[in-house]
């Protein structure tokens, strides 16, 4: 396969049974092949998208004594800004050229829940940057479920399978900012050839030539999304879960050509983790004699944290 195959989440929310069902067959083969969708249909309005947009440059604008007020030391990074620099890929001791911000869970109806996280951290200099931050939250968290429902039925699941692992979970939204390059990168690139943890990644900002993904033969494609489209990929949390029927690809942000290198990028991906009891335990139902049990058992909230020890974001 070398592109990205495009779907309409209308056709899944439509009442007409051939086009959910069209669509459930579509993601699902686009899953078990690639690995990535570009999505039309999603909750995102283009006024919140600008919005969005202008707040997170407003807030990249500002000095880095500001910024790194907002760097908040013991949580891994989870919350708040993350300075240049300071996230490295798998395996790999150059840190990515980027910067970044995370908002997460809005915690509703659960107060132990509210005490497992860390809290947002609220932008001072910005009056509207928050709320923004966590409109756009809703409205992706919203454009997911309906996204693994998709993937339940596609896995011979109940529709509302992942529902109850989501609701609270611990996803996370984060506005990127890529900077100007400006001397010879040695060796890093703004996002190093990586997987995701989660299971899946909602991608804004993925218009324009940068990001790749490497299909089974071990070339990259570039994935490029239409200005209504959002990108949507499997994690590795999703991929075990599923025995690896659905594939969590392989990607990475190149850095641009030389004549390019006095421009920013910015993309928002948006980390659809479960609450961190729910077991990864690979289903039932996706093993066979032609496909054996691929990965032991452990809870996502395990998997996590191993994950973030292994990026450099907790020591």
């Amino acid at each position: 396969m070398n592109k990205i195959p495009s779907v309409n989440l209308a056709d899944f929310l439509s009442n007409d049974p051939n086009k959910k069902q069209k669509f459930i067959n579509e993601i699902g083969h686009a899953y078990e092949t690639i690995g990535f969708v570009a999505l039309k249909g999603h909750f995102l309005d283009d006024t919140l998208v600008n919005n969005l947009y202008s707040e997170i440059k407003n807030f990249f604008e500002l000095p880095i004594e500001t910024k790194e007020k907002y760097e908040i030391p013991g949580i891994g990074g989870q919350r708040g800004y993350v300075s240049f620099g300071k996230e490295s890929a798998k395996g790999k001791k150059e840190g990515d050229l980027k910067e970044f911000w995370h908002f997460g869970q809005y915690v509703e109806d659960d107060a132990e829940r509210a005490k497992e996280y860390p809290e947002n951290v609220l932008v001072n200099e910005l009056t509207n940057f928050n709320e923004v931050g966590k409109e756009t939250y809703k409205m992706l968290e919203k454009t997911a479920k309906y996204v693994l429902r998709s993937l339940a039925l596609h896995l011979s699941l109940e529709e509302t399978y992942f529902d109850q692992y989501i609701k609270n979970g611990n996803s996370i939204l984060r506005p990127i900012h890529y900077p100007p390059i400006a001397t010879e990168p040695k060796g890093a690139e703004r996002a190093a050839a990586h997987g995701d943890i989660n299971l899946i990644t909602l991608l804004m900002g993925a218009q324009g030539k940068g990001l790749q993904v490497q299909n089974h033969n071990g070339d990259w494609i570039d994935a490029m999304a239409a200005p209504d489209e959002i990108m949507i990929n499997v994690g590795d949390m999703l991929a075990r879960h599923s025995n690896n029927k659905l594939k969590s690809t392989i990607h990475r942000v190149t850095n641009p050509p030389k004549e390019m290198w006095g421009t920013s990028r910015y993309s928002i991906p948006f980390f659809m983790h479960p609450i961190s009891e729910m077991k990864l335990d690979v289903l039932e139902n996706c093993i066979d004699s032609k496909n054996p049990k691929q990965f032991e058992d452990i809870t996502a909230g395990e998997f996590l944290e191993q994950r973030l020890l292994e990026l450099g974001l907790k020591k």
